[in-house]
């Protein structure tokens, strides 16, 4: 039976009786059926229509099926020029390394291709550690770094505690903003409190074993939370004070998503080391990339980089990255990202004033989030890593009315397409307002 040929149910059935999920118990998954996606929307088998409203997994920031990205695709199939192995030079390979540089802000020049962002962050921690010759790494506890055996434990997330006990040397720290405790009321009071914490931290693990620090400049999965001003600034001081690299994890917030190419951008820093890829390749294909500064990349022309991939700069993916960045750059994709910014604000400022089950609302260029609240105290509507049944009834409602975005715990997340029209914009947030009546209906006074 052909993939055209097969209805919803059978391959909903064949996939969950033969393949394993993510995340998930397999009696328990409820997969969408999709067999095709096109511009901001995924189509079922029967041809019903979602809107993608969280580019998948915060990834397809081109919009689905782009033209020019296929026919690129196509062109690098017919070359007969898909795979060879990492010791070789290819055109793609070359372009891209090229498109790159001009790209990432100096002085990262030189990368190292993976196949997605976990691999991306595993061999960032391989080169910090090979740099300087020291073990430890410190991360943060709102964070998502991959789920490989290392990358789990520089996650903070909760997903973090099954995978445990992992690898020895690293060190998580709170947040400027964590869960409950606060370094202050302002941007001013959290940046100084939580630097002054974690220099403290520093000189307790001793700075003199501290390889580097992983960071995603803008939190993604668990909260899409700018850092207050000037921490990032502060930070990158304060690493460099001790000798510690400062890593900075673009997988989800990179290429356009903030309204610039990369979100560190925003705090006017450049790290030592950069991970990427989502939306690198906008996920067309898999491909993950660290860059890595003059200095460390000079380190390794004398010395080995101790890593290697068998799919490496694989030229299909690198191709499909090219025809991307392309893409990017000749529709203007990252500037349509910053003035979108204030039309989706617009809309979740409405949705504020009109439902009692919002607590909160943020987008930094098209990555947004919707807090949800379950009482005038602001207590969220699921506790941390918990469940609420509104929230549940919530997801249901906006996938059988037409939306694709992820509810979790009690945060709704929006992060289309950086193609999305203000039509589309619109048509996903009036679909989250009827949904929110669910959780105004669960509001406890």
């Amino acid at each position: 039976m052909s993939a055209e040929d097969m209805s919803s149910e059978e391959m909903i059935a064949l996939c969950k009786r033969h393949t394993m999920y993510t995340w998930a118990r397999g009696d328990a998954v409820d997969p969408i059926p999709v067999a095709r996606a096109e511009g901001a929307y995924i189509y079922t088998p029967e041809g019903q229509r979602l809107l993608d409203f969280n580019s998948q997994l915060m990834c397809v920031n081109i919009g689905h099926s782009h033209p020019k990205v296929i026919a690129a695709m196509k062109r690098q199939l017919d070359r007969q020029l898909l795979y060879v192995y990492p010791g070789t030079a290819t055109g793609p390979r070359a372009r891209l390394g090229r498109m790159l540089a001009d790209i990432v802000p100096d002085p990262i020049n030189t990368f190292f291709f993976t196949l997605g962002g976990a691999e991306a962050n595993e061999n960032a921690i391989k080169a910090a550690r090979l740099y300087t010759g020291r073990h430890k790494i410190l991360s943060r506890y709102r964070s998502y770094h991959g789920a490989t055996h290392a990358c789990m434990q520089l996650t903070g997330d909760p997903r973090r505690w099954e995978n445990e006990p992992g690898p020895w040397g690293f060190v998580r720290v709170m947040d400027p903003q964590p869960y409950d405790f606060s370094f202050g009321a302002t941007d001013e009071e959290q940046t100084r409190n939580h630097l002054a914490y974690l220099e403290d931290l520093i000189r307790m693990e001793g700075p003199e074993t501290i390889a580097a620090m992983f960071v995603e400049p803008v939190t993604g999965t668990n909260g899409v939370l700018p850092p207050p001003r000037g921490w990032l600034k502060g930070l990158h001081a304060l690493l460099r004070k001790y000798g510690i690299l400062l890593v900075c994890d673009e997988v989800m917030a990179g290429f356009g998503r903030t309204g610039k190419w990369f979100s560190f951008q925003h705090g006017d820093i450049v790290p030592d080391i950069v991970t990427m890829a989502k939306g690198l390749t906008s996920s067309y294909a898999p491909l993950g990339a660290m860059g890595v500064s003059d200095a460390i990349a000079a380190h390794f022309q004398r010395n080995v980089f101790w890593g290697g991939l068998t799919y490496n700069a694989h030229a299909l993916a690198c191709a499909t990255a090219e025809a991307v960045l392309e893409v990017m750059q000749e529709e203007r994709l990252v500037e349509r990202a910053a003035a979108l910014q204030p039309v989706a604000l617009e809309h979740m400022a409405r949705l504020a004033s009109k439902h009692r089950s919002v607590r909160a609302y943020r987008s930094i260029g098209l990555f947004g989030v919707i807090e949800l609240q379950k009482n005038a105290a602001g207590e969220t509507l699921a506790p941390f890593n918990g469940g609420h049944p509104a929230i549940t009834r919530l997801a249901g409602f906006l996938r059988d009315n037409g939306l694709f975005t992820f509810v979790r715990w009690f945060n709704v997340m929006c992060n289309p397409p950086l193609c999305i029209t203000e039509d589309e914009l619109r048509e996903g947030f009036e679909i989250i307002d009827r949904g929110l009546e669910i959780t105004d209906a669960a509001f406890e006074g």
